[in-house]
């Protein structure tokens, strides 16, 4: 004989409903998540610029062309003084392109803070007047996806503006990087690194903000990979040195990496092989310092603290 007990009717349909809600949160938490996934680029391409107007949209366009499809662009208007920038800079309407205005800072303080607003996983750091090929993203996306020890991805580059041709880069070593700064900035790198180490240091006395960020990096045991084909282009505005540091007198190169081997001290401490033969190269290249003086210079670095 069937009972009909309303209590526990009312019971079964409040655990229905209780079910059916709780179905539906889970649901827009599903939705809600995917959602984000979808939005949420695989690159975040920053592009610091000051009083670069008329290089900038080369770069830009370089960006927007990627065949990757999941980019995000943000512009760091480094506090452009100059008319036709700002009005370049302003006239972007495009969803994927974010422009941050900030006080002139230079070019460490701006990149930190455009990275600090990308959404994405991987970051590429582009000056305003270079360039990038349309696969490079796709490439450095693929390497870094499928290799978590890998921190730093670069290519083969080139050369244009002034001078046209291939850009001569070394094969990567950590000796040969040590030495020398032998990765342009345009290199990918993780935003989980960029917090660890601290960002792009701003405090550089004579800049190598990028040769110091790369060695913070490898300190961190991250490998390198370095894509065999040209996928970066620098502009030269008259034919010069690649290296900012021979573009200095001997002090400041000596200050340069005095601030170097202070900032990147353990990872010296562990290749004291490359740090003699860095010294000896100096000496050769006939700096006005004797050489007791110079060798007091850098002996001081591992006294400090």
């Amino acid at each position: 004989m069937f009972n009909y007990d309303p209590k526990k009717n009312e019971l079964k349909k409040r655990g229905i409903k209780y079910h059916a809600f709780f179905f539906d949160v889970i649901l827009n938490l599903l939705e809600t998540f995917s959602r984000k996934n979808q939005l949420m680029p695989k690159v975040s391409i920053i592009i610091p610029c000051y009083n670069h107007g008329d290089y900038l949209n080369d770069a830009v366009e370089s960006a927007l062309d990627q065949t990757l499809q999941d980019f995000e662009v943000i512009i760091v208007n480094d506090g452009s003084t100059d008319a036709s920038t700002i009005k370049q800079i302003n006239a972007y309407d495009n969803p994927l392109i974010k422009v941050i205005n900030i006080d002139n800072s230079g070019v460490s303080t701006a990149r930190n803070t455009g990275i600090e607003k990308a959404r994405s996983p991987y970051i590429l750091p582009l000056d305003a007047d270079d360039k990038i090929g349309n696969n490079y993203c796709k490439y450095a996306v693929d390497i870094l996806d499928k290799n978590f020890s890998v921190g730093i991805v670069y290519c083969q580059a080139g050369n244009f503006g002034k001078k046209d041709g291939k850009w001569d880069l070394p094969k990567f070593s950590i000796q040969r990087m040590l030495s020398a700064n032998i990765i342009f900035s345009a290199g990918f790198f993780r935003k989980s690194d960029w917090e660890k180490v601290g960002g792009y240091n701003s405090n550089m006395v004579h800049g190598l903000e990028d040769y110091d960020f790369w060695l913070s990096i490898l300190g961190l045991g991250r490998e390198v990979y370095q894509i065999p084909e040209i996928m970066f282009y620098y502009r030269m505005h008259k034919v010069k040195s690649h290296s900012r540091s021979k573009r200095m007198d001997n002090y400041q190169r000596i200050e340069a990496q005095q601030q170097i081997f202070q900032n990147q001290k353990e990872l010296y401490t562990h290749h004291v092989d490359v740090l003699f033969e860095m010294i000896s190269n100096l000496q050769k290249e006939n700096l006005q310092l004797n050489e007791k003086k110079l060798s007091k210079r850098f002996q001081s670095i591992f006294k400090k603290s």
